[in-house]
């Protein structure tokens, strides 16, 4: 705001003209709203720029997730290959545009509501202005991805059943919403809710906390007060890397009760669906199968997607600082 004020008077003294008062600078409400929209926006763009990076490799863990093939690097590559020569490069990307219509909204969610968490609870705990202790940290993430998985729960449902079935099955988004509503009953846009809202709990708290962390650490440490984009690539790799290994076999368990209706499988609940698992597949080979793949897929994922968004709302703050200047 002193800057506004500031420049108002050096029109006036070059210009002749009535300084600009007090109060036409933004108040608070129309700061805050613009601080809101600005998560939106960097949390939209850093969630699709990043899902779509890592799409091929989403889709063929998925592939591998509601089947029982043993999974395997070499089988994995294979499958890709496959797919590539039988249906065309840019079936690499079926389901993406399911993947956009949700993470969109997904990450731009959980991202402005992680901001808004940490604002609230740094004024529960006393911590304005400065680095939440580690506790409420993960709390703030953790509530951040809850709400975002909430609200956004059947989009990952029909991006599920597009990433397992041929084309000829679902022509698009809404088709799949109409087939499942009328052959299956609106119930089972929710299935799998329950292990997606369990394991969003250790996943998004665990990412958010390790990605805060690391670049508190590094703020104490190298007197920076913010870390080089490589850095935040870096950081938010190992964040990707800790949470989705936490949550992996509840992640397995909903991607089984999502696509169970086209897989011929009827997976009633969490505790039933891990036993068959196990029971058919084992323990690390069924719970984990992929899990190899999301080392490889989910650091870049997550790397992107963090940085992405800390350099957008670095960008927009600018933009806004120098048309505040400017008037």
């Amino acid at each position: 705001m002193g800057n506004g004020v500031r420049e108002g008077q050096v029109d006036f003294q070059r210009q002749d003209v009535e300084p600009i008062p007090s109060t036409h600078l933004p108040p608070e409400e129309t700061r805050e709203k613009k601080k809101v929209l600005n998560s939106l926006m960097s949390g939209a763009l850093a969630g699709a720029v990043a899902k779509t990076a890592v799409a091929p490799l989403d889709r063929t863990k998925i592939m591998f997730q509601v089947s029982s093939k043993r999974f395997s690097a070499k089988e994995a590559y294979r499958l890709i290959y496959r797919t590539y020569l039988n249906e065309g490069l840019w079936s690499l990307w079926r389901g993406n545009s399911a993947t956009m219509v949700r993470v969109i909204p997904y990450a731009a969610i959980q991202f402005c509501a992680h901001e808004e968490y940490k604002q609230l609870l740094g004024s529960y705990y006393g911590f304005q202005g400065k680095a939440l202790t580690p506790f409420p940290r993960f709390i703030a993430g953790s509530l951040a991805g809850t709400t975002a998985a909430m609200l956004t729960y059947p989009l990952d449902m029909v991006r599920a059943r597009m990433a397992v079935t041929p084309k000829e099955m679902y022509s698009n988004i809404v088709h799949v919403f109409i087939r499942i509503s009328r052959e299956e009953g609106l119930k089972t846009l929710y299935r799998g809710f329950t292990p997606t809202i369990i394991g969003v709990i250790p996943y998004a708290g665990l990412s958010f906390f390790t990605y805060e962390t690391l670049k508190k650490l590094h703020a104490d440490h190298s007197g920076k007060l913010q870390p080089s984009p490589p850095e935040r690539l870096l950081f938010g790799a190992c964040a990707g890397l800790i949470g989705q290994s936490a949550s992996y076999p509840l992640d397995v368990v909903r991607r089984r009760m999502q696509t169970a209706g086209v897989m011929g499988h009827t997976y009633s609940s969490i505790l039933l669906t891990m036993q068959e698992i196990i029971r058919e597949e084992g323990l690390i080979r069924g719970l984990y199968k992929g899990l190899s793949m999301n080392w490889v897929k989910g650091p870049i994922a997550v790397g992107i997607s963090f940085t992405t968004f800390d350099l957008m709302q670095i960008l927009l703050r600018k933009l806004q600082h120098s048309s505040n200047v400017e008037r």
